[in-house]
């Protein structure tokens, strides 16, 4: 189904052009320098250009997701007029579009071909696919098929991922805790979770990835208020539950034979193919400032996250990782050889 193209969020002119130029010193908590965070075999440079392209931006709440596509470009969502937020490797803002999606747009990721967005929408109780510059191409509401919800105020989705045959899944995280499956076309097919703690069961399914580091590809979501990931077939039978190394996990996002999670409270784990724990970063040491998206950017210190929320993997194995805090926060970790 065809709506009129959503209406483009102004960038000013002095942050369109891509280039922009990020060499002064703006966050005096921040280092100018490079520094180190990881494990030996995993290490990765903080970039001091990013620290100070947040406070440069004023975002606003960054909450949702970060996805990379084909050509290096990084999408962010955050909860404000700038929806989705375009940038290049460096730092610069190439697009910024979603103003009639403001509050409530929360994951994404791209489609089979790599050539749209998938997105959700907590607010708006739907699913959306998106060109890449912006142009909402489809819109889906709550699957009142299935059987589960009352009403559509009860389906308030987190996260999706895109299978290898086109199939959506989408995670009902601060909804009533299922994972449902759609044929691209938006066919409901079928559901499976709901709240609980048991094995399969959810307490908050707020991210979902696909998982290609094996054949066939599976799915791993992130029971965030369980501590685990739960990974589970295409079809929806349990495989594993992965727990132990996590407190508060909001999502996965894979390069490779490695997944990486960004934990709400305070930390990055990188996991390998056997989900073995291969290395945390930028651990938060204070616990007050874990999970808190109140905290100020002057105590926001490089080489510590504070609540991440989102992230992305470059081609080159670089990662983006969106900090949930109400003054937005963008990170680059640059994998170091």
């Amino acid at each position: 189904m065809q709506i009129p193209r959503t209406l483009r969020f102004l960038v000013p002119a002095a942050l369109a052009s891509g280039a922009l130029a990020l060499g002064c010193a703006l966050a005096p908590a921040y280092s100018s320098e490079w520094i180190q965070v990881g494990e030996a075999g995993w290490r990765f440079g903080w970039d001091p250009r990013w620290n100070e392209l947040s406070a440069l931006l004023e975002p606003g709440n960054t909450h949702g997701g970060v996805v990379v596509d084909r050509l290096g470009r990084i999408y962010v969502n955050t909860d404000g007029p700038r929806a989705v937020m375009v940038f290049s490797r460096e730092g610069g803002i190439l697009d910024a579009w979603g103003e009639e999606l403001a509050g409530g747009l929360h994951g994404m990721t791209l489609d089979r071909g790599g050539e749209a967005l998938w997105l959700v929408h907590t607010g708006r109780h739907e699913i959306l696919r998106a060109s890449l510059d912006g142009e909402v191409l489809f819109r889906r509401g709550w699957p009142q098929e299935s059987g589960k919800y009352q009403n559509a105020g009860q389906f308030n989705p987190t996260g999706v991922a895109v299978g290898p045959d086109g199939d959506v899944y989408v995670a009902d995280g601060y909804g009533l805790g299922f994972v449902h499956r759609f044929r691209a076309d938006g066919t409901w097919v079928q559901c499976w979770g709901g709240d609980g703690n048991e094995p399969g069961k959810f307490h908050t399914p707020h991210g979902i990835a696909l998982d290609t580091r094996v054949t066939p590809n599976r799915l791993i979501v992130a029971d965030r208020e369980n501590g685990r990931l739960q990974i589970f077939t295409l079809e929806g039978e349990l495989v594993e539950v992965v727990q132990g190394m996590l407190r508060r996990p909001c999502g996965a996002a894979v390069h490779g034979d490695v997944v990486a999670v960004p934990d709400l409270a305070g930390r990055v784990t990188l996991l390998g193919r056997n989900n073995e724990l291969l290395a945390q970063l930028g651990d938060q040491p204070d616990e007050s400032k874990r999970a808190n998206n109140g905290v100020p950017r002057r105590d926001w210190l490089a080489g510590q996250f504070v609540s991440p929320h989102g992230l992305g993997w470059s081609a080159s194995g670089d990662l983006y990782v969106q900090d949930w805090v109400s003054q937005g926060r963008f990170t680059r970790l640059a994998r170091m050889r």
